[in-house]
């Protein structure tokens, strides 16, 4: 059985949003064809808390995309986007969710970042979308959404090691940064995961 995950698909991610991803609203109309083509459609929702840590807002000093340590782990520091209740953080109504069995948020522990719809950053707690896509007797997943070169990414490659068949859709997902979408790309095919 497969599924499609679609990552993040927001308001805040697309133009005009906190955290825009050029061009992230051309694939959504290629995410709602999609879903068709899978025996089980879920997706992500980024959901921080209001003074979470990977805003820069909450470090005094530091700007927007700066780097920093956080509690052991790198941490890119972002604008403020998809805090809970917001309209930045709800997905946009131009993405078809009639076939969308379960949504799943992420990014709800103030601490700690959460690029992975399956994990946080440190891996310390699960979103609880591997159990109930095993449940659903899913071994192979494709991922599509934004960013393609974080959250998109890094769902794939946790799926790889979850043991699921893993695929990033190129035309159903926008990075943030090319090149780095580039590296990543590669580390992950590398990793025995497909790019489609």
């Amino acid at each position: 059985m497969n599924a499609l995950i679609i990552i993040d698909v927001q308001y805040d991610f697309l133009p005009g949003g906190a955290l825009a991803v050029n061009h992230g609203d051309e694939i959504v109309q290629t995410i709602n064809d999609l879903q068709s083509e899978y025996d089980l459609v879920v997706a992500t929702q980024d959901w921080h808390p209001r003074g979470h840590k990977s805003f820069f807002t909450s470090h005094p000093n530091k700007i927007p995309f700066e780097e920093i340590s956080l509690n052991g782990l790198n941490q890119v520091l972002w604008p403020e986007h998809c805090i809970q209740g917001t309209k930045g953080a709800e997905l946009v109504p131009e993405l078809l969710t009639n076939a969308v069995e379960a949504i799943f948020r992420k990014g709800m522990d103030k601490e700690i970042d959460s690029y992975s719809g399956f994990f946080d950053n440190g891996r310390k707690k699960s979103t609880g979308m591997a159990d109930y896509l095993k449940g659903r007797g899913v071994t192979e997943v494709a991922v599509c959404g934004v960013a393609a070169d974080f959250c998109v990414y890094y769902t794939a490659n946790d799926a790889l090691d979850l043991g699921f068949k893993s695929s990033i859709i190129t035309r159903a997902a926008k990075p943030i940064d090319r090149e780095r979408y580039e590296r990543v790309k590669k580390d992950f095919q590398l990793k025995g995961g497909t790019v489609i």
